[in-house]
């Protein structure tokens, strides 16, 4: 069964999240970051929530610099005022849909 936006929205939000407050996280977790920013472009593409879109490009890019698991800690430290800033836009959203 396929994710819904809300199910791919959690996920993310989760990843981002242990990524901001714990300072660690995978290759793998920045792999599965990517394919959740792309499946999510494509679906709010038509969506009036245009507002996140503004931040999926930033945390694509974040997904793509992890280069290795050795680097990731550096990689989640430099990215600390984004991965804050982009929970915080990813919960406003996800309460905003869920409430509409």
């Amino acid at each position: 069964m396929p994710l819904t936006i809300n199910d791919q929205l959690n996920v993310l939000y989760d990843l981002l999240t242990e990524h901001s407050e714990d300072g660690c996280g995978t290759v793998a977790e920045c792999q599965q970051i990517a394919r959740l920013v792309h499946s999510l472009q494509s679906k709010l593409g038509n969506e009036p929530e245009q507002n996140i879109q503004d931040y999926l490009p930033g945390i694509y890019d974040y997904s793509q610099q992890s280069l290795s698991d050795e680097q990731m800690t550096e990689h989640i430290y430099n990215n600390q005022a984004n991965l804050k800033h982009w929970v915080s836009a990813l919960a406003e959203f996800k309460d905003t849909r869920y409430h509409d």
